[in-house]
Order: structure tokens, then C-alpha cells, then sequence
């Protein structure tokens, strides 16, 4: 029997699906592209929930939120879920199981202390040295900040990342430092140039973490989740990625008028109510709300764009630096590599920035990249597939024993056996937080896309064929009702196996 091989999933936070290069959007990323000749892509994979915490909770137990209770950010998931989860099936197997990055697993602002290493008032309970276990993961070296709309805080109120970033009392100086913005200067306050030297970010801290665990001697086969913060706002990128893409060359988004008419009720309620409310101080460093999308002029969209553009090719490189690892260790033969992010961005779709219950592809679709032993190489695949496939994906490449879940390999697929018709995604939309309350369902399709919510039986339905842009709300329209019915019949088909929804103990 051979060996037993590796698996390392590297993910992002808040990249599109259109920002890898064979795209064709001009967003360079060869290690990646590297990653998807080798093995295959997946055109259509889409995220299951378009927030942070709940679509890392569907990766991590192959389930779709209203099954694991984490329906939004601020409810954390049941540690019971860790056993079945993806560190636990493989740390069943005999794998050595690490995590690198950003977890999200659990909330980070919280209303009060929950125990949990991630939440900021309970992290000082957890002591330098500590490493695991956490969900599965018998290693973990993680953040507590992974982005910068929150201010310093002094170690113990920290994690791996902050107490190396003050390794020598520096940390709020460098801290601070990430947010002083290199000339020239933008024109939106979500986006800048940051004058930390780039040895201090996040992205290479994540890329070097993962070298020095690669080179470790170990007598199991490995299972690693490599997860990098960036592209996730605000958008700053040191040099020389802050001025990788000329801002007058991005290609920015084809629609950035806000365009409301036609629109689920929603969408308006929502961005109204974002605008007069705010989610407390921890996530508003420098009296800044972070969650406005401010002034999306011309000007400031292409600084944005090409910002983001510049975190994600910084990210790529240490994608690079790891497959150089392995195959220099003789190890990249026998390592599957699957690289996905939580959830896409809006990047000025519309009018809008950030992210919400407003679900247009920007958003849903995010990279679905698999390479490795057992994996045909060179497909690419248009049928809609998510996030939550990850743990059936490897569970049969590894031969694992797993419980069922949502999930389907995609081996299958690439294989040419199997079609897929369709993707969910859910969302419980809670007005304490958005300001809305939605029972949000979504069912992507190669040429559709419809969201409903269930409460009110509004929605919004789009020809993605015909309309890749999302222009033309169908909803409403007599002559797509037979087409309503179908896709609705794909969102009822989710199984009946729903749990109660996660306390809220938290915005994040």
C-alpha cells in the first residue's frame, strides 16, 4: 500500500472568483494558476454563506449553516461538531492535524467573555505557549487580529500572530504603523498603501509559519489548513505589492452605480440601516466605522481595486514559496493542495462594497482549485459546486471513513462520471446586527441565480447566461415563473435536518 498523502487547504478571505488568472480580469496569480493546470477548477463554486465565521463553519463540517447553527457572525459553533469535522475524520486516520492563520471559528467581539482563544476578552486566559487542540486541530498557531479595523492590544490579549508581532515590545508601534499610508494617496479610507515594512503583515507570517511547519520532521502524514486574512478590507498592501497594479489600468467593476429599483425590499433596508448603525468600538480603530462603504467615485474604486489586486498577488507568492517547499522536500507528488476563500467581495458591484444579503456573483462565487494525486489534471468545470465539498473531496481521495454530510466529492465531476445542477447557500439575517431580519435562501445554477426570503416570499432571480451582471431582476417576471418553480424546488430539496440557530454572543 502506498503512502498515505498529504492535504493542505490554503484559503483566502473575501476573494472573488473572478480574481485568480484564468479569469481573465488581469489579477496575476501564476502559482495559483500553477496549482489549477495540475489538477482542476471549478468554475461555479460558490460560497454557502457570505460571512466569515458561518461559511468557515460549513467548510470545517461539510454542512450548510442551518445545520451547524452558525446562520451569521457572533454565533459560535459547537465544539461537538469538531469530531466529524475536517481535522477530526483526519486526525481519526492517523494524521497529524495543524492550522495556520486565521480561524474564525468562533466569535472575536463578544458581549461577553466565552472561554473561546478567538474571542478578545478570553484570549488572555490562554497562555503564550498555548497551541491546541482547537475544533480537531491538535496544532494551531492563529490570530486574534487579523485585520486591521481594530485597534492594539497588549499581550496576553493576544494570539501567535500578535505576540510575534511584539517579539520585542514593538507590536503596537507596527500595529500603528500598518495604518500610516505611503504616498501617493487614495481617494477612498477603506484602501492605502501601508508603511509597514511587508515582512510584519499578516500573508508572509502565514507563508513563513507554513515553511517552518513543511520542514518539520514528522512520522504521520500531515493535514494543514492554511488560512491567510487578506484580501479581507480594509484593503492595504505593503510595498511592493501596493503598487503592483496601476489603478488607471484595473479593470474595475461594469455596473458600480448603486441601482436599487427592481431590487428585493432588502436591499435598500439593509444599506440604510448599515448606515446608521455600527457593530461597537472594537471594529472601529481610529474612530473609523469599518463597516461603511463610504464614496465609491471613479477614482476611489480603481485605488481599491487595485489594492485588493495587490493583497491577492501577495498571497500568491507565498502560495508559490509553499509548493517550492514541497517539491524541493520531494513531498508535492504525493500532497493534494485545494486552495478556496470563505466568500467573494462586492468591489463596487452595484454600487456596493464590502458584503451583505445582497448576493450577486461577486460575492457567492469564490476559487474552487484541487490538485494532486488522484486528481485529473487540466479540467475545468462549470457545474456549481461549494465550499461545503471540501470534506466529502477529501474524504474520498484519503480514503477516510466520514460521516455523511451536505457535501459531494468532486472527484466525480472532474472525472467526467457526474453532473451537478446546482449550489445553496442560507443566511439568517438578523436585524440586531444587519438590520433586517431575512430567512435569506440562494440556489446558484450554471445560467441562474435566484435568493428568496422565505418570510416575506420576495426575491430576486437572474439569467446569469444572458445577464452576467445581474441588470435585470426576473422575480417578478411572468414569463420566468416556470423557471422560479424549478429553482425553488432546488432550495426546498435541502435536507430536512436543521438545528436551532447558535446563541448570538457577539457582532463577530
Amino acid at each position: 500500500m502506498g503512502r498515505k498523502p498529504n492535504v493542505i487547504l490554503i484559503s483566502t478571505d473575501q476573494q472573488r472568483g473572478d480574481c485568480i488568472g484564468p479569469e481573465g480580469r488581469g489579477v496575476r496569480t501564476p502559482n495559483i494558476d500553477r496549482l489549477a493546470e495540475r489538477g482542476g477548477r471549478f468554475t461555479n463554486c460558490i460560497t454557502p454563506h457570505p460571512m466569515c465565521q458561518a461559511a468557515r463553519a460549513s467548510i470545517l463540517t461539510g454542512k450548510l449553516p442551518y445545520s451547524h447553527g452558525v446562520r451569521d457572525n457572533g454565533r459560535d459553533l459547537d465544539p461537538a461538531f469538531a469530531e466529524e469535522g475536517l481535522a477530526g475524520i483526519f486526525a481519526r486516520a492517523g494524521y497529524e492535524t495543524r492550522f495556520i492563520g486565521k480561524a474564525h471559528f468562533s466569535s472575536q467581539q463578544t458581549f461577553e467573555p466565552t472561554g473561546k482563544p478567538e474571542c478578545y476578552d478570553s484570549a488572555k486566559d490562554y497562555p503564550k505557549e498555548w497551541n491546541g487542540e482547537y475544533f480537531g486541530f491538535e496544532k494551531v498557531e492563529m490570530m486574534l487580529r487579523p485585520h486591521h479595523h481594530t485597534r492594539w492590544y497588549e499581550p496576553p490579549q493576544a494570539l501567535h500572530y500578535e505576540y510575534w508581532l511584539d517579539e520585542d515590545g514593538k507590536g503596537k508601534q507596527r500595529w500603528d504603523r500598518a495604518k500610516d499610508a505611503l504616498e501617493p494617496q487614495t481617494a477612498h479610507f477603506q484602501a492605502w498603501r501601508s508603511a509597514l515594512e511587508e515582512e510584519w503583515h499578516s500573508t508572509p507570517w502565514v507563508g513563513e509559519r507554513t515553511l517552518s511547519m513543511l520542514e518539520e520532521e514528522r512520522d504521520r502524514p500531515l493535514f494543514a489548513w492554511v488560512s491567510f486574512p487578506d484580501p479581507h478590507p480594509p484593503f492595504l498592501a505593503p510595498k511592493p505589492w501596493c503598487d503592483m497594479y496601476d489603478p488607471a489600468e484595473v479593470q474595475i467593476a461594469r455596473h458600480p452605480e448603486l441601482d436599487l429599483e427592481k431590487r428585493p425590499w432588502w436591499h435598500k433596508a439593509f444599506l440604510d440601516e448599515r448606515a446608521r448603525n455600527t457593530l461597537g468600538a472594537e471594529h472601529n480603530s481610529g474612530g473609523v466605522d469599518w463597516g461603511k462603504k463610504g464614496e465609491l467615485s471613479t477614482e476611489a474604486l480603481r485605488d481599491i481595486t487595485a489594492i485588493y489586486f495587490g493583497m491577492i498577488s501577495a498571497v500568491d507568492h507565498q502560495v508559490g514559496r509553499i509548493v517550492e517547499k514541497l517539491e524541493a522536500a520531494g513531498e508535492l507528488d504525493n500532497t493534494i493542495i485545494i486552495f478556496i476563500s470563505d466568500h467573494g467581495e462586492w468591489l463596487g458591484d452595484h454600487g456596493l462594497l464590502l458584503k451583505g444579503p445582497m448576493l450577486y456573483d461577486g460575492l457567492l462565487r469564490v476559487p474552487g482549485i484541487i490538485a494532486g494525486p488522484g486528481v485529473p489534471q487540466g479540467r475545468v468545470i462549470d457545474d456549481p459546486v461549494s465550499t461545503i465539498d471540501v470534506r466529502a473531496t477529501l474524504a474520498e481521495l484519503c480514503s477516510l471513513e466520514a460521516a455523511p454530510d451536505h457535501g459531494k466529492s468532486w472527484i466525480p465531476l472532474l472525472e467526467g462520471r457526474e453532473t451537478r445542477e446546482f449550489a445553496l447557500c442560507e443566511y439568517e439575517v438578523d436585524a440586531r446586527r444587519s438590520g433586517v431580519d431575512l430567512d435569506l435562501m440562494t440556489v446558484r445554477t450554471k445560467t441562474h441565480r435566484m435568493s428568496v426570503d422565505l418570510r416575506t416570499d420576495t426575491g430576486e432571480l437572474y439569467d446569469i447566461k444572458n445577464d452576467p451582471d445581474e441588470m435585470n431582476n426576473l422575480f417578478d417576471d411572468p414569463n420566468a415563473q416556470s423557471v422560479r418553480k424549478e429553482l425553488m424546488s432546488m432550495i426546498k430539496s435541502r435536507p430536512a435536518d436543521q438545528i436551532p440557530v447558535a446563541p448570538r454572543v457577539g457582532w463577530h
